[in-house]
């Protein structure tokens, strides 16, 4: 009895240091990492990937309040909700990544902070999935939807053009919300070379 009591103690405090340790490990895509050695279809889906999670990056660092709140019109989306759906996009990726099937998590709940490492560890994850495939080939990958009692598949094709172009498109749209919100990104976050300027 006296085990059981210290082996509860010391998850006890155990616990909370992992879940420390989690939200102080630094986040993905401060900068891309390094290139590739060899050029195949699977290394160039990972770059990609990587410049979706920079893109995000620097879109979403030091957003406050009133830019998360701030939308267009009132028909559009809030930026906020735009977040969400780009978590979504960056959950299909991932399980393409995996030939997984896609069902529906909702990010509205999570906090800002939350949703940011989440998205940009998902977009990690398929990046790494894809730079250490040792085939190269694309075909073995599927999008899987879950839709009522059955499953849609599509071919890897349709994720290149649909949710990684799609989650670059709204960070876009996060940099222009933010903008326009009085905050801007920073430029010194180089598109081009995947760093930080000096």
């Amino acid at each position: 009895m006296k085990g059981l009591f210290v082996l509860l103690i010391c998850f006890g405090f155990l616990n909370p240091i992992s879940v420390m340790s989690q939200a102080d490990k630094p986040l993905p895509f401060l900068e891309i990492p390094e290139s590739p050695q060899e050029y195949t279809a699977t290394t160039v889906i990972a770059r990609m990937i990587e410049g979706a999670g920079f893109r995000y990056y620097w879109a979403t660092e030091g957003l406050r309040i009133e830019d998360l709140e701030f939308k267009p019109s009132t028909s559009a989306r809030s930026c906020r909700e735009t977040l969400d759906h780009i978590y979504g996009l960056s959950q299909t990726v991932l399980n393409a990544t995996k030939s997984q099937v896609n069902e529906y998590q909702d990010g509205s709940k999570l906090s800002f902070e939350e949703l940011r490492r989440k998205t940009l560890e998902n977009f990690e994850k398929a990046a790494i999935i894809m730079r250490n495939d040792p085939n190269g080939d694309l075909k073995n990958y599927k999008i899987i939807f879950k839709r009522g009692e059955g499953t849609t598949e599509h071919p890897f094709w349709n994720l290149i053009n649909g949710p990684i172009e799609d989650a670059a498109w709204h960070v876009g749209q996060v940099v222009s919300f933010r903008r326009s919100s009085g905050n801007p990104y920073n430029s010194k976050a180089s598109l081009f070379s995947g760093k930080l300027r000096d």
